[in-house]
């Protein structure tokens, strides 16, 4: 695979490389006495220094005689120098900031590259709204390592989005150089099922040499499994136990351990590491999901390194699952993920390895941040117009929330999703729920709320309605337009009156997440940018998230980021129940389901 992600491609450079080794020409940079954390070997050697020429490694070892007099001489002293980190999935919109915004958080903790699959803004605004993300990110240092989303929507006909992806669009895409893979094959039916959908576009991504990312999220780890890496699947980040883990390394299968806002994987799954003892090569580290908070309080990949070693991995098997297996599992190990010559020179010092401290991040040799700051600016993208108006819904009425029954009972069984805090998970719960004046009504001393999705994007008038159990409100709604993965408006609430007034509020502000409570707003974040992300800086949308967080307790929820737990009610690709704007869906045998459990 050719590299389009360093200065210089190597054959225009290598010359120089090999002149820097051979004494004839000096170094750009070098970085001296620094503790090499060599990925390669596993080992840590001291005194080494490092010598940097067009944005790559010429040469590791003594490199005190490559040193001129325009050359950076940075001293390590003592610290530990190791490959800088890439997340291997991750979506920039859950961070609900521009890409911009999402770069100046993460490069400060060592993230010098991020393998993106930006099927959030894709859902809303097609391919078009992938190459505006891809403008923003070019203007980053951050390099921008494209997964071409493959499920668009994520499972076919159980949902309306803004667009759709089929096998043309993913030849079309593989052939920009930002590509680098398919990203996360959602629909396992499909493809157990050989649905020619699901196989042309892991198809088109096999012809085009890029790798196949996966989303195999049931516990099922035999011939369905076989199967689903049979097609070409490569990777899957979504093991939530750790013998889903190790069934699929055995079989080859690059795990993401996932440790994100909401998903709290990492403490289970890395037990397959762990207690088995087994070669780590097939497994990374993974954010998935970061809301501003945890990005701006806990860091990126360094804390999720810091929460593996807390777990029992140690440092060096750590620092290479977001380093040297992220990029072998891409097929891109020959130019990133280790700190040997000719490599990009992405690079970090690390002071202490217990806690994953980043004190400088390097990206192809030059130094963009240092002490928790970035040392280097770069214009923000503006986003055109037709991104910032992507809430088509006239306003709602309180009848809009209704949710009728014909029968002559006064009490009626019926299925309810079931949260939790930390996983993606949800359970189908059959709960007893009051019928007044013909309606089925919600049941708070249950913990039962009303739940419902109005589609967003074409006027369709589509609307699913259903219960969910488990966020611990007595009294209030909320509403947000970042509901995975079609991203529909999505309401959950207590009463009528304040659903009616949260979504009406991200209605007008052009999409968003708020908070009601007797007809107040207790907090609102608007997420101007296709619904999904905020048009502001880091830190004021960090503060509005955090206004809503303090919001979700004041209405009683103790769960950790609930709207990140609220917004995949609607996601129709993990089980077990979830509601889309087409319906209440079984995601275990995939078909739609009465809300009335009939005797």
């Amino acid at each position: 695979m050719v590299n389009h992600f360093c200065k210089f491609p190597l054959w225009e450079c290598n010359k120089d490389l090999i002149d820097v080794c051979m004494g004839r020409t000096p170094a750009d940079t070098v970085i001296k006495n620094a503790k090499l954390v060599n990925v390669c070997t596993g080992e840590i050697i001291d005194n080494t220094s490092v010598a940097v020429k067009k944005g790559r490694i010429a040469l590791v070892g003594d490199a005190l005689f490559t040193i001129g007099k325009d050359t950076k001489v940075f001293d390590a002293e003592g610290m530990y120098l190791a490959p800088a980190f890439m997340d291997g999935h991750l979506h920039i919109e859950s961070s609900m900031v521009s890409a911009g915004e999402y770069a100046k958080a993460v490069i400060p903790h060592g993230t010098c590259g991020v393998f993106f699959d930006p099927h959030e803004i894709c859902n809303v605004l097609g391919l078009k709204g992938v190459e505006y993300i891809l403008e923003d990110t070019k203007k980053t240092p951050l390099k921008e390592l494209l997964n071409i989303p493959s499920c668009v929507p994520a499972v076919t006909g159980f949902e309306d989005t803004g667009a759709e992806i089929n096998p043309e669009h993913i030849e079309y895409a593989m052939k920009w150089k930002e590509s680098t893979a398919l990203g996360e094959m959602m629909n396992f039916p499909g493809v157990l099922a050989c649905d020619p959908h699901a196989l042309g576009i892991i198809n088109e991504t096999i012809k085009a040499d890029r790798c196949v990312t996966g989303h195999y999220s049931m516990p099922e780890t035999g011939a369905g499994l076989n199967a689903y890496i049979a097609s070409g699947v490569r990777c899957c980040h979504e093991s939530v136990r750790e013998e889903d883990a190790l069934a699929k390394m055995r079989l080859g299968m690059y795990v993401m351990v996932r440790e994100g806002s909401a998903w709290h994987d990492l403490k289970e799954v890395i037990k397959a590491i762990t207690k088995h003892k087994i070669d780590s090569r097939f497994a990374c580290l993974v954010s998935d999901d970061n809301h501003p908070h945890t990005l701006k309080s806990l860091g990126h990949l360094d804390h999720i390194v810091k929460r593996a070693i807390e777990e029992g991995v140690d440092f060096i098997t750590a620092i290479q699952m977001v380093t040297i297996n992220v990029a072998t599992c891409y097929h891109l190990d020959h130019e990133l993920g280790s700190i040997a010559p000719s490599k990009c020179a992405d690079m970090v010092l690390i002071s202490d390895p217990k806690t994953c401290k980043i004190e400088k991040t390097f990206i192809d040799g030059d130094l963009v941040a240092e002490n928790g700051k970035m040392t280097v600016t770069f214009d923000s993208f503006k986003y055109p117009e037709d991104a910032l108006n992507t809430i088509h819904l006239n306003k709602l009425s309180e009848k809009d929330f209704d949710i009728p029954y014909d029968g002559n009972e006064k009490e009626v069984k019926v299925r309810a999703m079931g949260v939790s805090g930390g996983k993606t998970i949800t359970s189908e719960n059959i709960v007893t729920l009051p019928v007044l004046n013909g309606k089925i009504e919600p049941d708070t001393d249950l913990d039962v709320m009303k739940v419902a999705v109005f589609e967003r994007h074409k006027r369709t008038g589509n609307k699913g309605v259903g219960f969910v159990q488990g966020f611990g409100i007595k009294n209030g709604a909320l509403a947000q337009t970042v509901a995975h993965d079609a991203h529909n408006l999505l309401v959950v609430g207590t009463n009528n009156a304040d659903m009616t007034l949260a979504a009406n509020t991200l209605i007008e502000c052009g999409g968003g997440l708020v908070a009601v409570q007797n007809g107040k707003i207790l907090g609102l974040v608007p997420l101007k940018i296709a619904g999904l992300m905020s048009n502001e800086d880091l830190d004021t949308t960090d503060k509005k998230v955090a206004g809503l967080e303090q919001a979700w307790k004041d209405l009683g929820s103790t769960l950790p980021s609930p709207f990140m737990t609220m917004s995949g009610l609607s996601l129709a690709c993990i089980p077990n129940l979830r509601l889309t704007d087409r319906g209440l869906v079984d995601c275990v045998n995939f078909k739609f389901v009465d809300l009335v459990v009939k005797d």
